[in-house]
């Protein structure tokens, strides 16, 4: 059988078994339904979109919140967007409703009929505390409608005054690194290494598995008959590389589709394509650096009870790079991260959560990517070479120093 028919072959084998499986198809819903629900969070966590405030005994605050000249009677809806911390305009619809008094102000508040009243421009009131946003727009509203009151009293025209007072508001340069996409950045990085953690030891370990599985049962040593060893080899990590590289495409369309619904999507920094794109190249040359690994270290035992301490040099490995690449979260223009991406296999986690949380330049992209693809040669070279020398050798565990020789 030709080489690369014959790695199909296995790959097709590896997808259709695995693939099917009820733990394969279920992982899948939930890393989906996981990554949805994290883009609709930041909504869920924020204030009301909306609020209903009562007026007693104020048209100047009525007119200040409504907009209008005098205040209204009656229910009255208006949106408006106060300034929030972090800087940013955030649309809220107030409805305004004019009451009779105190007394029926208390009332629709324990009610739940409205989120606070405002009575005689003198306090707030509201079931428990005034939510923030909103007191910022109250605020507002009440040094707004004061501050007219005040004018008019000193015989001022207040149109004329605010007109006079009108002036455009200072803009904001920043001289350093461009900060106003930096929370966003960090949420998106914290995801990235979290989902290639997952994916990239789950993949690993199902390799690792099936190696031992098809060893301990001697379904190798009929294989081997029809086809070569790095064929083998080849077709079990491509079959379930294409897996892992399905829910990983899963999770970022999902992903960003989740954003756009949530409208989470607005505050994604540009160039997210070639974020996404480096995401999946990054996870491929980290999945077959590690999966490579973890069949070559695994054909050296043929009891799936040995497979934990077999791999410890992996998993020491690979925690290594996630610890680095989770500082790399917070700190992505440190010496530490930057550094430590250039280093195989640590670049195929730190590099995509620096790519997520900063403007990194293309040449050390290229530079990164060329190193870990050496890297990943360099060890597809030597546990081809391991496996084809241990997979067929059963009973006691096999040396590596034997192995490699």
């Amino acid at each position: 059988m030709s080489g690369m028919s014959g790695l199909w072959l296995v790959a097709r084998r590896e997808i259709a078994t695995r693939g099917r499986t009820k733990g394969y198809l279920i992982g899948l819903a939930l890393s989906a339904l996981l990554v949805g629900a994290l883009a609709f969070l930041p909504k869920a966590f924020d204030g009301p979109d909306s609020y209903t405030v009562g007026v007693v005994g104020s048209p100047a605050l009525q007119a200040a919140l409504t907009g209008t000249q005098d205040g209204t009677p009656g229910d009255t809806a208006v949106t408006v967007k106060p300034l929030t911390e972090a800087g940013q305009d955030e649309a809220a619809a107030i409805t305004v409703r004019p009451l009779a008094d105190e007394a029926a102000a208390r009332g629709a508040l324990l009610d739940g009929e409205m989120d606070a009243a405002v009575v005689g421009d003198r306090k707030v009131l509201a079931d428990g505390e005034v939510d923030r946003e909103l007191d910022v727009i109250l605020q507002s509203a009440h040094q707004t409608a004061q501050t007219q009151r005040q004018l008019a009293a000193a015989g001022l025209d207040p149109a004329e005054v605010a007109e006079a007072m009108r002036v455009a508001p200072l803009e904001q340069v920043s001289v350093g690194a461009d900060t106003r996409y930096a929370a966003a950045r960090a949420g998106i990085a914290t995801t990235v290494i979290i989902v290639l953690f997952f994916l990239l030891m789950q993949a690993a370990m199902f390799v690792a598995m099936g190696v031992v599985e098809e060893k301990g049962s001697r379904i190798v040593e009929i294989l081997l008959t029809s086809i070569r060893p790095w064929q083998l080899l080849g077709g079990k990590i491509a079959g379930l590389g294409l897996l892992a590289l399905a829910n990983l495409l899963v999770i970022i369309v999902v992903g960003l589709g989740a954003a756009a619904a949530s409208g989470f999507a607005v505050d994604l920094p540009p160039g997210m394509t070639g974020i996404m794109l480096g995401i999946v190249l990054w996870f491929l040359l980290g999945y077959a650096f590690f999966s490579t690994m973890a069949a070559a270290l695994s054909s050296l035992v043929s009891r799936q009870e040995e497979v934990g301490s077999v791999l410890t040099p992996m998993q020491v490995l690979f925690m290594g790079s996630y610890l680095v690449a989770f500082f790399a979260t917070m700190e992505p223009g440190s010496a530490v991260a930057r550094v430590m991406s250039f280093v195989p296999p640590f670049s195929s986690l730190v590099m995509p959560v620096r790519t997520a949380g900063t403007e990194v330049p293309l040449w050390e992209i290229g530079l990164a990517a060329a190193l870990m693809v050496a890297a990943t040669a360099a060890m597809l070279a030597v546990g081809a070479r391991v496996y084809e020398r241990a997979v067929i050798r059963t009973g006691a565990r096999v040396k590596f120093s034997e192995a490699v020789r």
